[in-house]
């Protein structure tokens, strides 16, 4: 009997075969708006566990909901104090950054 092969490509030979390897340029645009998408969902996930619309995060930090639904499809235009308002004025929280390198 022929044994069947196991035909399975890991995640991050995907992540090369598409976007190359780490530290191409492709594969750097691919891993900054996949961090601004990890952002935008952790926001919308905080908003809705603490029980607020987009217009009511807006308020509460002086934004607009439009700006708020922006940042939760595409963080990628976010500004630093702009996050670090809605997190600590409208979410009640502290941001806190690392930096691989």
């Amino acid at each position: 009997m022929k044994k069947k092969t196991n035909n399975l490509t890991s995640f991050t030979d995907h992540l090369d075969e598409q976007y190359g390897k780490t530290g191409t340029t492709t594969r750097d645009k691919y891993e900054e708006g996949f961090e601004a998408f990890k952002l935008g969902v952790m926001l919308q996930e905080l908003r809705k566990e603490q029980g607020l619309t987009q217009e009511q995060l807006a308020e509460k930090c002086g934004t607009t909901k439009t700006y708020i639904s922006r940042i939760e499809n595409d963080a990628s235009d976010i500004r630093l104090s702009t996050l670090m308002r809605i997190v600590r004025e409208g979410l009640g929280g502290h941001l806190k950054l690392t930096v691989d390198i």
